[in-house]
């Protein structure tokens, strides 16, 4: 029977220095996020917290046992705990995923700090639901914009590559975008990113990290 992905990768995560974790600070906000959720059988249950540095160059995240480091991994992590595994992935804007994976095959997502950005987040989809609906449905058609504009402009970027243009030809992108334009679509694109981000959503193709570098 073939391992699953996420249980090979957990055999690569490395022993935590029993360090304790140290709390989120609010003007951390934007640099670290830290999530929280309790499993195990009943009487043995412990608090498990994932603690992410955004601006970490190793892109690793650690595993805390009741306030203690672990384990550490690089991302996208697996971490097996009493009756699943913690998944956590992320991209260039924050985290992507962070489940509890029951072996039963329920989800849940973890709790985002009190001082935490997702969780600011969290707060104003549970008080303005409504408002958060269309800050969602905003960021997904600005993406879907950037998305339509990039494509051309790739395929006119590889058509100038040698190999490509004597085998296939090239192409001149039909879209053509004053400066002004380019930078207030790229601002745009990169909150969308982050509010997608915050709220712990990810699509294969939606949110391509790199579309709006076109």
């Amino acid at each position: 029977m073939r391992e699953p992905a996420g249980r090979k990768r957990a055999r690569k995560n490395r022993p935590g220095d029993d360090s304790p974790l140290k709390p989120q600070r609010p003007w951390q906000v934007l640099s670290r996020s830290v999530f929280r959720i309790e499993t195990g059988p009943p009487g043995e249950a412990h608090e498990y917290a994932v603690d992410v540095d955004h601006f970490d160059l190793d892109e690793e995240v650690a595993l805390y046992r009741d306030g203690h480091q672990y384990l550490v991994a690089g991302t996208p992590a697996t971490f097996v705990v009493p009756g699943g595994a913690i998944e956590v992935a992320r991209s260039t804007f924050g985290v992507s995923r962070m489940h509890l994976v029951a072996d039963s095959g329920e989800e849940r997502v973890l709790a985002p700090d009190r001082h935490s950005a997702e969780y600011w987040r969290l707060v104003l989809d549970r008080r303005h639901p409504r408002l958060s609906r269309w800050i969602g449905r905003v960021a997904i058609g600005i993406l879907v914009v950037g998305l339509v504009l990039f494509v051309p402009q790739l395929l006119e970027l590889l058509s100038g590559l040698d190999v490509v243009a004597e085998n296939v030809g090239t192409f001149t992108s039909p879209i053509s975008l004053p400066a002004w334009l380019n930078v207030t679509l790229l601002v745009a694109g990169i909150l969308a990113s982050i509010e997608r981000a915050l709220t712990l959503r990810n699509h294969w193709l939606l949110d391509l990290d790199t579309w709006w570098l076109g």
